[in-house]
Parts: structure tokens; sequence; C-alpha cells
């Protein structure tokens, strides 16, 4: 299948309300609304083509786009080539559930994130805090630093308050997420969640939300989901 192949088999699965519900969260024309489960049999057939999903990733068409992270190759993709994606991701849901989520899956997950995390930039911090949650719901305790990660935990009660506000979601997240599924600092997530109590997200002409991780936390706790990793990050 080549590029424009695909984009016929997208826009023909495009349903008109999916198309408003993406561009109400932030997504702009062109855009035709495909369900991310419609796309798993196209997904299917194609595998994994790094060259087509660099060519669906160009077009800036957001459906496009997001099967492109489904059919990418993360170890194949250098750094460069995830900061040109993030330059190109204008919206959360490509940052943090397209490049973020295929950049987990790489071997520079790690470093790029880091980068990401101290840049300053609202949807490339959000990415940043993202993969990690991509990360620590996936991989091994063993592959994290303990030291690191409760240092994270400590940006996150210090600053969280003063960030762009899709950051404070993406960082709420990770908070959450360490509570969750890195089991040596479940406890101090707990109490950084509970000391930290509930975070104020402004979301523009709509109303505020509002995080909690510390109940988010609880749940799973009730649950017995403490431990959770999940076997694979893309769909």
């Amino acid at each position: 299948m080549n590029a424009e192949t695909v984009m016929q088999e997208l826009e023909a699965l495009g349903k008109e309300r999916l198309k408003k519900i993406y561009i109400s969260n932030g997504a702009h024309e062109p855009v035709f609304g495909v369900a991310t489960g419609a796309m798993k049999p196209i997904a299917k057939k194609i595998k994994i083509n790094q060259g087509l999903a660099e060519e669906l990733y160009a077009t800036g068409n957001y459906d496009a786009m997001y099967f492109a992270g489904i059919i990418a190759d993360p170890k194949a993709m250098t750094e460069s080539d995830y900061d040109r994606w993030m330059d190109a991701a204008y919206f959360y849901m490509l940052s943090d559930f397209v490049v973020a989520v295929t950049l987990s899956e790489s071997d520079i997950a790690q470093d790029v994130a880091d980068k990401w995390i101290s840049s300053g930039e609202d949807l490339r911090m959000s990415a940043g805090w993202s993969c990690y949650c991509w990360l620590l719901g996936n991989r091994p305790d063993a592959q994290f630093s303990e030291n690191k990660l409760s240092s994270m935990l400590d940006t996150v009660k210090n600053t969280i308050r003063d960030t762009p506000e899709r950051t404070k979601i993406s960082m709420s997240n990770f908070l959450y997420t360490v509570g969750l599924s890195y089991l040596p600092l479940h406890e101090e997530a707990v109490e950084t969640a509970k000391a930290l109590g509930i975070v104020e997200v402004k979301r523009e002409g709509k109303k505020s939300s509002f995080l909690n991780a510390y109940e988010r936390i609880q749940k799973d706790v009730e649950k017995g989901r403490i431990g959770f990793k999940r076997k694979y990050v893309r769909c």
C-alpha cells in the first residue's frame, strides 16, 4: 500500500461525529474523523513501514499522522526524527498520544523525553512527561533509576502549579503512573499526591478541570491494581 491508497482508505472510514470531537479537542483541517480501532485492519496489512509512516505524518492530516504512529518503527527513528515529529505535533493528541507513544518504544526514549521536559515548551514538556507514563506502564521497574524518578516527583510537587496547562495534566498523569506502576516509589508517589492535593487546569473557552492524582491512585489500590504493566504501548 502507498500513501495515496492509505489516505483514501482513511477518508472512507471518517465519521463526521468523530471529526467534530477531534476538532473540539484541538485538531484542525485536514481531518477525517477516523476511530482508532477502525485503523487496525489497515495497520495489520501494512505492519511496520517507516518510509510510509514518514509520508503520512508529513501530510498534516490528523488521522494520517495518528496512523503514522501505529506503523512507525520507533527504533529506526533518531532524536532529530522525533524532534521533527514534535515540531509538527500541533496539539496534545499528537504530542502525547502519537509522538510520545512512538518514542516510548525506542531505545533513546528517556534521553529524548528528558530534553523535552526541560525545553520550556508546553507540548514538548507534556510529551516528555507523557513518554515516562507510557514507559513506566510497560517496562520493568529495573529499567529506571529510582533516584531520578524520585527527583521527578519532587519536580512535580514543586512546579506543577506554575507550569503551562497541558503540561500540568501530563505531570499529574506521571505522578499517578508512578503510584500505580512503579512499585519502588509507590509510597512516595502517594505521599506526594496527598501533599499536592487538587490541581486546577484552566481551559480556553471551557470550564476549568481539576486533577487529583491521590484519588486516582487510591481507586487502583482498592482494585488491587498496583504494579500494573501493559503488554503493549501502541495499539
